[in-house]
């Protein structure tokens, strides 16, 4: 007997019992409440499949599926002073910032790389709101500067995908001091008579929205991206009034002429092609390659010399 209880009957319950699911298999929708496949949701570039509404997505993944093949080369950017101002509010400035190191497995919140994007060479730039809010600091005036100069030496258009709360407090005023930075930056392109293209998405406020986030040749944004300096809740309590439904959100901006597009993340690339090449003054891009041509062998080529000598009329 008490070999049936010690070892049969956990043996049975271990072969029946019920498995545990792996928590990272499904993913929730915030919009709709939809358990989605996780698998389902990578391939759809963190897009629900049900509503359509745009999650977060890391550079790194955003630039996988920009460029041709998913590959890029990163561009160095020079590391800024760690802490300049030695801010401390509830945490130290560096103590938060290995946090977010840890939590990204960034270095900061700006990734600067180029490469082909439909055989068009670009220089790209993204930022990633999950570290710190993908604030606008010392590192990232610099990351834009490095991929102006960049792009000018390679005589490429520039790229950028922008989301951010605003510049960085823990910085101060040198934080703000890159929106003048950022700017010059973008002037070097005009300079240099090569397209700014930014791509806006949720959420891009404050500081950024000032400055490099809205001086672009093109403006793209995604879907119910909320764009704006201050943000509605803070315009409310300072009017008094309630604000239409749907303001600073993407589709409000194109309506009142401040976008140029609103376009799905699923067929951003595609967009950013035809946009990209049009303002370079190229051709339509290739969406497809023909096989070469079979080269015709020995027996080929006498087979097509005998079938023309017999269809020649010898009266003629």
């Amino acid at each position: 007997m008490n070999w049936i209880t010690n070892y049969v009957r956990p043996r049975i319950n271990s072969i029946f019992s019920r498995r545990e699911t792996p928590d990272n298999l499904w993913t929730k929708c915030n919009e709709c409440g939809t358990m989605l496949f996780h698998r389902e949701v990578s391939e759809n570039l963190n897009v629900c499949t049900n509503c359509g509404h745009h999650m977060a997505i890391s550079p790194r993944e955003r630039f996988k599926a920009l460029f041709d093949g998913g590959i890029f080369s990163e561009i160095k950017v020079p590391a800024p002073t760690p802490d300049p101002l030695h801010f401390k509010d509830q945490k130290k400035y560096p103590d938060r910032m290995k946090a977010a190191q840890k939590q990204t497995g960034e270095s900061e919140a700006m990734l600067v790389a180029h490469g082909e994007m439909g055989r068009t060479p670009i220089v790209a730039a993204a930022q990633d709101f999950s570290f710190m809010g993908g604030s606008m600091g010392m590192y990232v005036g610099n990351a834009i500067i490095a991929a102006a100069e960049e792009a000018v030496k390679l005589k490429r258009p520039l790229i950028l995908f922008s989301a951010a709360g605003g510049a960085r407090m823990q910085e101060g005023i040198l934080s703000l001091m890159q929106m003048p930075r950022t700017t010059v930056a973008v002037q070097m392109l005009k300079e240099a008579g090569l397209p700014y293209i930014v791509v806006l998405t949720h959420p891009t406020t404050g500081g950024v929205t000032a400055s490099y986030a809205m001086l672009g040749d093109v403006h793209i944004a995604e879907p119910n991206a909320l764009i704006c300096f201050a943000g509605p809740r803070v315009i409310e309590q300072t009017i008094g009034e309630k604000l239409p439904e749907g303001f600073q959100r993407a589709e409000y901006l194109l309506d009142h002429g401040m976008l140029d597009r609103v376009t799905p993340r699923t067929e951003m690339r595609e967009e950013l092609i035809t946009i990209t090449r049009m303002l370079l003054g190229l051709s339509p891009a290739v969406r497809g390659d023909l096989p070469p041509p079979e080269a015709l062998g020995d027996a080929n080529s006498e087979d097509v010399v005998k079938t023309e000598a017999a269809s020649v009329d010898p009266k003629k």
